[in-house]
């Protein structure tokens, strides 16, 4: 289980980018420069290779900041946009489940496609969950309202990761709903680029571990250090699943990912680099062969960024508690960032929020691009109207420059 068990030329050459001393390895920064350009690499209809003009997203502003070339004018997109605040969302998902809803195509397509409808937001992220891949390769796993992923059984032994599905031809047809979602998205969205999305083996694997949510992963913690090969084990098998579902997002006509690591920030830079950021790699990995941005976003790890970036993103996400001017200073000179207007700024006066914004732009400007986010998901309380005046209020502003 600790080696992969599915493998085509595509994810070996991306593999090997992933080992120590390549590009995208531990340890060594990957900057925007790094990231692969060539277009051929993706099916000949995916949208990269098409400009505005001809229906596609390949000079659109977004993946332009992504690449670290500045536009004249804010790109923004939120984390969590599809669907909780939105009631067109709720409405359309009434009756179905959050998983059933994740791998339904044209309700998945569906709810990506709202909040860019509504705000004009400059991306959609696609609508699914991080542990949507493990319940296609067949793991028991259901989300609880109010409560959040739970698993059937737990992970915490040697025979419990023999266990576990192997990844073969199985999952690979077992995404095909995804991957239908992904080509029914883009073609929606047509000149506005679609980010895919995945859950990093850390989280997804502490998911499996606690058997879920937690507040202080210990059974997790404790696992990497009294059986560290077990813990190896799971991350890797969690590391190719959600590589490979981040892979079938691209080919289906994905711009960009986004590797989401909501409890790394428990972790110290010992632990991290010890037990964490080679799975993490390896899951970023399968697609660092095609030519999309990488966003690696860490939720409560700023004291992490420099580690998470060299597992091989191209563009980091900070959150709200760190200002974008001093993460900069963390980074390899020229590494595109995404962020961080604190969400709590949501719900207070439409003033506190265009200040914020402005700060945060400002704080933006010495990068060498910059991408408008939330510095976390958007929170299912919010008014949408704000939202939407939000992005309005920045498409407005001209972009920094330091």
């Amino acid at each position: 289980m600790s080696e992969p068990i599915y493998a085509d030329s595509a994810s070996e050459t991306s593999r090997r980018t992933s080992e120590s001393g390549n590009a995208a390895g531990p340890g060594l920064a990957t900057t925007a420069a790094a990231l692969v350009q060539d277009p051929s690499l993706l099916p000949s209809e995916h949208p990269a290779r098409r400009s505005a003009e001809h229906g596609g997203v390949a000079d659109a502003s977004l993946l332009q900041e992504l690449r670290g070339v500045r536009g004249d004018t804010p790109s923004v997109w939120f984390m969590r946009q599809a669907g909780r605040s939105l009631p067109e969302y709720r409405s359309l998902r009434e009756g179905t489940s959050m998983l059933e809803s994740c791998v339904d195509p044209a309700m998945a397509a569906e709810i990506t496609v709202q909040p860019v409808r509504r705000h004009r937001v400059d991306a959609g992220i696609f609508f699914s969950d991080i542990v949507v891949p493990a319940r296609q390769a067949g793991v028991a796993v259901e989300i609880r309202p109010g409560v959040g992923p739970v698993f059937e059984r737990p992970i915490r032994t040697a025979a419990d990761v023999d266990a576990l599905p192997a990844l073969g031809d199985d999952y690979e047809a077992a995404l095909d709903p995804i991957r239908e979602a992904v080509r029914l998205t883009v073609a929606e969205l047509g000149t506005t680029p679609l980010i895919g999305f995945a859950g990093a083996p850390f989280t997804v694997a502490s998911y499996m571990v606690e058997g879920g949510p937690s507040r202080d992963h210990l059974r997790t913690r404790a696992l990497m250090r009294s059986q560290p090969e077990v813990w190896a084990r799971l991350a890797s098998w969690v590391a190719e699943l959600s590589g490979r579902f981040l892979r079938a997002q691209v080919l289906a006509g994905a711009s960009a990912v986004q590797l989401f690591d909501s409890w790394v920030g428990a972790l110290g830079a010992e632990q991290y680099l010890a037990h964490v950021q080679s799975h993490s790699s390896a899951a970023l990995a399968h697609v660092a062969d095609l030519p999309v941005p990488r966003i690696h976003f860490g939720v409560g790890a700023s004291h992490l960024m420099p580690e998470m970036f060299a597992a091989g993103a191209t563009v980091m996400g900070v959150d709200h508690r760190q200002r974008l001017d001093h993460a900069l200073t963390l980074l390899p000179p020229g590494t595109p960032v995404q962020g961080n207007i604190d969400p709590a700024v949501l719900f207070t006066s439409e003033r506190a929020r265009f200040e914020e914004a402005r700060a945060v732009l400002a704080a933006g400007a010495g990068a060498s691009g910059h991408v408008v986010n939330l510095g976390h998901g958007v929170p299912p309380e919010t008014d949408p109207q704000v939202l939407t005046d939000l992005v309005s209020f920045l498409h407005e502003q001209g972009a920094p420059r330091a």
